[in-house]
Order: C-alpha cells, then structure tokens, then sequence
C-alpha cells in the first residue's frame, strides 16, 4: 500500500546531503515551509545551494538557516528586505554567494527543470549583468523576430521543501491561496520533494479536479499542526 505520510520532519530530511541544491517554496512569507527548514537546520546537512524567491526575514525561517551558516549559494530575484539583515552580513562579508534572477526567470528555469527543457531564450536581462554567467562571460544570445534574447538554464535540485494545505496518502496536494506560488513548479524540478500538510485526507476524499501537484512527484508528507498568529488568524 502506497502511504507517502511519514511520522516526522527529521525522517523525511535524513538522507539530505552535503552540498544538496534545495529548492524552498514560498513568497515573501507566504507558504514559507518554515517547520521543514527548521527541520533542515537540525538535520545537519551543510554547504547547500538554497533557490527561493527571497532571501530570508529577521532570523526565522530561511534567514534562521543562513544564520546557522549551512549555505554556500543562494539563488533568489529579491534577497533584500527592511528586515534582511543576516543575508546583507553574511554577502557583504563574502561567507555568502548570491546568483540574482529575474522572479519571472526563475519560476521559468525551475518549471523548465520539472518539464525536462535543455533551456530557453528570455529577452528579460538581456544587455544588463544579468546576461553574464558566474565567471563573468556573456550569457548565449539570439535575436528572434527583430528581438534580442537571452538563453537560460534549468534549474535542477535534490530537494524541494514546500508546504500545502491538503494531502492523501498517495501524495496528491492542494494549496492554500499565495501558499501556493512557487511549490508546484519545485515538485516538479527537484529529485526529492518533501510537503507539509495542515490537513490529512482520505484516497479519494480529494476532487482530481482540484489537485494541483500530483502525488507522483512528491516523495514524503508530513502533517503539521496549524499554528495561530498573535492577531487571530492562521499562518498561511
């Protein structure tokens, strides 16, 4: 019998390795899987590359795994907030490489990874820095219909970590609202991907209709307890 539950974060994350590419839904603080980070942090595995839209608050979350200094690369479109702090010392001080992506770029190099593209042609960077590779040599470029463009590469992980609202023991998700944004597209491009759940549901309770990441493309699920914001409302 297929059952994808497993009992705890730390059983889900403990194959996770050294120098893994983790890719990490969320936007903003939106669908943030803040108790899978958490779980990453005490799992130990370091020297990771982190891809997510943003680059970290105050000291929970994402910023809380920068801090413990288990990453050598984040790939993100927006590293720096009012409260980014740990990421701004830990690049200013040269312990942190960041390679910058256009939000668009990046949803499309992640969603390309998933749907087994080589690459594709963007006109969004090009004749700025971001049409230059790490090494500081000239992204490929092409013109296409009187238009200059730039070619990009997927973006290929070990590990997704995102969060949904609703699961069944096949795996099959559901999202809550913003929750959603980029947990879909990382299911989809990562070797393992690994979801948290508010609410576990019955095969077959869940309309195929309205399933938005299949259950063949997540590894493990874990049923966490919702919690309550300090104004009332719930955490999404």
């Amino acid at each position: 019998m297929i059952n994808k539950f497993v009992n705890t974060v730390g059983e889900a994350l403990a194959d996770t390795a050294d120098g893994a590419t983790v890719l990490i839904g969320g936007f903003g603080t939106a669908g943030i899987p803040d108790e899978l980070i958490d779980g990453l942090i005490a799992q130990g595995a370091r020297d990771l590359t982190i891809v997510n839209n943003n680059a970290g608050n105050a000291e929970q979350g994402l910023a809380a795994l920068l801090k413990a200094a288990r990453v050598r690369k984040i790939i993100c479109s927006f590293p720096r907030q009012a409260d980014s702090y740990v990421f701004d010392g830990l690049y200013r001080s040269g312990k942190l490489e960041l390679e910058l992506v256009p939000q668009g770029n990046l949803a499309e190099r992640i969603r390309a990874a998933g749907a087994g593209i080589g690459g594709f042609f963007t006109p969004t960077g090009y004749g700025t820095e971001l049409a230059k590779n790490a090494d500081g040599s000239p992204k490929e470029t092409r013109q296409i219909n009187g238009r200059m463009y730039v070619y990009e590469t997927p973006i290929h992980a070990d590990l997704a970590l995102i969060k949904a609202e609703r699961g069944d023991r096949w795996g099959n998700l559901t999202y809550r609202k913003a929750a959603r944004n980029f947990g879909p597209v990382m299911a989809m491009a990562a070797r393992k991907t690994v979801a948290t759940v508010h609410e576990q549901v019955e095969l077959g309770e869940m309309d195929p209709e309205t399933v938005v990441t299949p259950g063949i493309f997540v590894h493990a699920v874990v049923k966490i307890d919702r919690v309550a914001t300090q104004a009332g409302g719930i955490r999404a």
